[in-house]
């Protein structure tokens, strides 16, 4: 076992393992985010009211489970891959306070709470959101003098790799497809439109996620490639199952406003497949995660990390 990491122990629970992964996330971004006097107490009270509004912690859960699944001795050294679970955290939670806002989604409530624009305004919440976003790539950003050359290459290839899944090719990209597509019917959105949207705007983070644990676990070429069809089958399907949540969820466990997609006219997979055919192609979809790893011999908790995901009710 290498220094400040947990065992990956088959005789623990995965719901014990991601409590204590979450944990461990919790405090290192604790530690990372900015507080006054470094800069202002108002920023910094924003910043913290979002990241730490009771998250699901599935992309740093992740990031931490792909490198301990390809690390030579079965898991990985937190002190190279936590503060990256952390960034990918911080541009998730960036991407959600932008969503939220009015002229995006507007939303009022996120994770059981107003959001940050209904708290602090739209001004604040939008530059919370930047802070968020730029805090990320200043933590992929460190590293120290005595790093190894291979340490560094796999921080640029992972700071490379997460920069493209959020900025127009992923993640903003995807929200751009989905503004433009509010308000369609299933008619004028097809299937293939639909996956596309999704696979940037869900997906691209989700497989950046995946991806930056197995370079900075150290993977192969062809366990970095496994590792990202795992990740790649995954999001489609959480992202099938957050559609058949608003739909069906109950507003007091998702967190958010129910059936809030419907009402704002936004092509879904029960839109235009049904309920039923979109718990199929879930279900599919997390099989054929599964099936990538077990085709690579990766072993580790990203499988049960698909059966959550499947399974999940918020």
């Amino acid at each position: 076992m290498t220094s400040g990491s947990e065992p990956a122990d088959a005789d623990v629970s995965f719901d014990d393992y991601a409590r204590t992964r979450r944990a461990a996330v919790e405090a290192a971004l604790d530690r990372l985010l900015p507080a006054p006097p470094a800069c202002p107490p108002l920023i910094a009270e924003a910043m913290r009211y979002t990241v730490f509004s009771g998250g699901k912690r599935l992309r740093p859960l992740l990031t931490l489970a792909a490198a301990d699944s390809v690390a030579p001795c079965g898991t990985a050294d937190d002190r190279d891959v936590l503060p990256t679970a952390c960034a990918i955290e911080l541009i998730h939670t960036y991407s959600l306070v932008h969503d939220d806002l009015p002229a995006m989604d507007d939303d009022t409530l996120r994770r059981g709470r107003p959001t940050a624009h209904v708290v602090y305004g739209e001004g604040i919440a939008i530059l919370a959101g930047d802070a968020l976003l730029t805090e990320a790539f200043r933590i992929l950003a460190l590293h120290s003098e005595s790093d190894a050359p291979d340490l560094r290459n796999r921080r640029l290839r992972t700071l490379s790799r997460i920069a493209t899944a959020a900025g127009a090719e992923g993640m903003v990209g995807g929200q751009a497809i989905d503004v433009a597509a509010t308000g369609t019917t299933s008619a004028t959105f097809d299937a293939a439109g639909l996956r596309a949207m999704h696979e940037r705007k869900t997906g691209a983070l989700i497989r950046a996620a995946a991806a930056a644990g197995a370079y900075m676990g150290g993977s192969s070429d062809a366990e970095a490639d496994a590792v990202d069809r795992y990740a790649a089958h995954l999001g489609l399907a959480f992202q099938i199952v957050d559609d058949i949540l608003d739909v069906e969820g109950e507003q007091e466990r998702i967190g958010k406003t129910a059936g809030k997609d419907a009402e704002a006219g936004k092509p879904t997979y029960p839109a235009l497949f049904g309920l039923a055919e979109s718990r199929r192609l879930a279900a599919r979809s997390v099989a054929d995660a599964k099936g990538a790893l077990k085709a690579a011999g990766l072993g580790g908790r990203l499988s049960e990390i698909a059966n959550w995901v499947l399974g999940r009710t918020r």
